[in-house]
């Protein structure tokens, strides 16, 4: 395990810098869910393009969205948190390997250059990010509902699952904003 240094302060998540659309859309993020302290193996991360921030149920809420086919939702379905980290743009090939290789096969870290750290205290206690993230929430799952196409209002949804691989959605309550300074 290695664990999250000074360089990490916990914020606001309203001082989450930038638009969501942006940010989770045009930039990507990596969501990241297991147990670092069981050793390699135990935790898996994917790039996503696919998401949102908001608040429901009174809680500053994240929604991600995984297809079942991928090796990430074993994670998140396993564990009680998962994480969202956002990078600079000089990680955007570090984002492609992790969103085009499954962590089955590849050993994303070391494919990647990205340093796996756990949190070991306060509110992000438990959740698992990259020490080159820019930010990096943690969230506690609350909600987990499986697409059904019948439920589909615009036809032209169905065009996005040729496979009928459709998403798993997970609604999880923003617990940390962890910010990294740098150093």
């Amino acid at each position: 395990m290695i664990p999250a240094d000074n360089r990490w302060v916990e914020k606001d998540i309203r001082e989450f810098s930038g638009s969501p659309a942006v940010r989770i859309g045009d930039e990507w993020m990596l969501i990241t869910a297991g147990n670092l302290r069981e050793g390699r193996g135990n935790w898996n991360t994917m790039t996503a393009s696919w998401g949102g921030l908001g608040v429901l149920w009174g809680r500053n809420t994240a929604f991600i969205f995984i297809r079942p086919t991928r090796y990430t939702v074993e994670f998140v379905r396993a564990a009680p948190l998962f994480t969202l980290s956002f990078f600079d743009k000089s990680y955007r090939r570090a984002l492609e390997i992790c969103g085009n290789r499954s962590g089955r096969d590849t050993d994303k870290a070391a494919e990647t250059g990205l340093t796996p750290l756990a949190f070991e205290g306060g509110k992000a206690a438990g959740g698992i990010g990259f020490r080159e993230a820019s930010e990096i929430m943690v969230c506690r799952k609350r909600y987990a509902h499986d697409f059904d196409p019948a439920e589909f209002l615009d036809p032209s949804i169905e065009e996005n699952y040729p496979k009928r691989d459709y998403h798993r959605m997970f609604i999880g309550e923003i617990l940390a904003l962890m910010v990294n300074r740098g150093g």
